[in-house]
């Protein structure tokens, strides 16, 4: 089994000394699905009288460079799975992400080129380590057996499923009632995925409920190829800052992992109150009980909500970042949305004497030229509800005009700051 298997065996007697019921709990906690309790009972018996790890895989493509904290539900339950010494089996879906997950999608979905795929794997990589361990984690590439599949094995791949049993999922007979194009290439997708686990012969396989569909699929292969159906697990899907829909980037409600300190804990910080139990549940090392204790004491008002959210920002900060940091976020915190100061350090911004006339600029020129808005109409919108203001003033005119004969600090929105001067030349 080699080096990586020798340091797993280091690592087992943590799960082995657990009993049984104990290990199981910590599997069962905070999951959505388990299936099934009983095959799993008998696949860690199994294990301990082999005495070795559950092969456990989580397979994750790298469509884009960066993760947000949703993406680090599963993670972080992969990470409690590692420390009994479980073997985590990290699968970059380098080969299925030229594809892409058609995953709740209502359309086909773009195909990424190879070296997109590079890009964002070796980024993703990075950012997922910061919860993993790194020197515990077996890091795999799908494109390492999909790449040299040959066109018999192929064909028998795809005999193994009907295409009635794939429009089963919701998003394609969602897709398939309303005429909405479905490519042959997306239907392969949870059978690629599937073949996955029969490669990797996994006990277990985790990820979000919108995996359900293709962790099943990889069940029901490994049993067509003559092995034993892996565990499957699933997590909730957790929502963005809105509390509404689910965390994602495009819909701009995501907390990324590689935010700032300052950024984040803002960002924590807008959060609904009803959601932050639930962050604290799946984004932070928390215990379940000090959890419900403090539920209680929210019922019964003994801590205030923006007192406990205030503790939610400081914990997830310190996980990314560091504990001072994280407090240095919370003074400027208080500081900016608080005390109505601005920030100690500003995005410094420096607009050509060209771009003036008569030393002066237009406000929505003037917000572009800073990056604080991506456009005029941005900026627009933003000035008409109330959200821009220079150097504490609040702007009411979306045609005003802005004098940088001296430095002028402007604060877009509640967290974006800077700092805009003229160039002497």
């Amino acid at each position: 089994m080699g080096f990586f298997a020798d340091r797993l065996q280091n690592s087992l007697p943590m799960s082995m000394h657990l009993d049984i019921n104990e290990e199981i709990k910590i599997f069962e906690d905070g999951v959505v699905d388990l299936i099934s309790h009983d095959e799993l009972r008998k696949k860690l018996a199994q294990a301990r009288k082999e005495g070795r790890p559950l092969r456990i895989k989580y397979g994750a493509d790298p469509s884009a460079p960066d993760i947000h904290l949703g993406h680090t539900v599963p993670l972080r339950k992969l990470k409690k799975l590692q420390d009994l010494g479980h073997e985590i089996i990290f699968l970059i879906g380098d080969f299925t992400a030229r594809i892409g997950d058609p995953s709740q999608q209502s359309e086909t979905r773009k195909m990424l080129s190879e070296k997109e795929v590079t890009a964002n794997a070796s980024s993703y990589q990075k950012q997922v380590f910061k919860i993993l361990d790194s020197k515990r984690t077996r890091v795999v590439h799908n494109s390492e057996w999909l790449d040299k599949i040959s066109p018999s094995d192929f064909l028998k791949l795809t005999s193994k499923y009907t295409v009635a049993r794939l429009l089963e999922r919701d998003d394609f007979r969602k897709r398939f009632e309303t005429k909405q194009p479905i490519a042959l290439l997306e239907l392969l997708y949870p059978l690629l995925q599937g073949y996955d686990s029969v490669v990797l012969k996994s006990d277990v396989e985790l990820g979000g409920t919108d995996q359900k569909f293709n962790l099943l699929v990889g069940r029901e292969l490994q049993r067509d190829y003559g092995q034993e159906p892996q565990i499957v697990v699933t997590l909730p899907i957790i929502e963005g800052t809105d509390g509404v829909q689910k965390m994602s980037k495009s819909l701009g409600n995501h907390i990324g992992v590689l935010d700032s300190s300052k950024e984040m804990f803002g960002k924590i910080m807008s959060i609904p109150d009803g959601l932050m139990l639930r962050y604290f549940a799946y984004l932070t090392p928390i215990s379940s009980s000090e959890i419900a204790e403090m539920e209680k004491d929210l019922k019964k008002e003994k801590i205030h909500p923006r007192e406990l959210k205030v503790r939610l920002a400081k914990e997830i900060v310190s996980l990314y970042h560091s504990p001072a940091e994280a407090d240095q976020a919370h003074r400027e915190f208080e500081k900016v949305f608080r005390d109505g100061g601005v920030p100690e350090e500003l995005l410094q911004v420096s607009i050509a004497r060209q771009k003036l006339k008569n030393g002066r600029i237009d406000i929505l020129s003037l917000l572009q030229e800073a990056q604080l808005t991506s456009s005029k109409s941005e900026a627009r919108r933003l000035i008409r509800q109330g959200g821009v203001r220079i150097n504490q003033k609040k702007v009411e005119n979306d045609k005003e005009e802005i004098s940088l004969e001296q430095d002028v600090v402007i604060q877009c929105g509640k967290r974006k700051f800077a700092k805009v001067r003229a160039l002497s030349s």
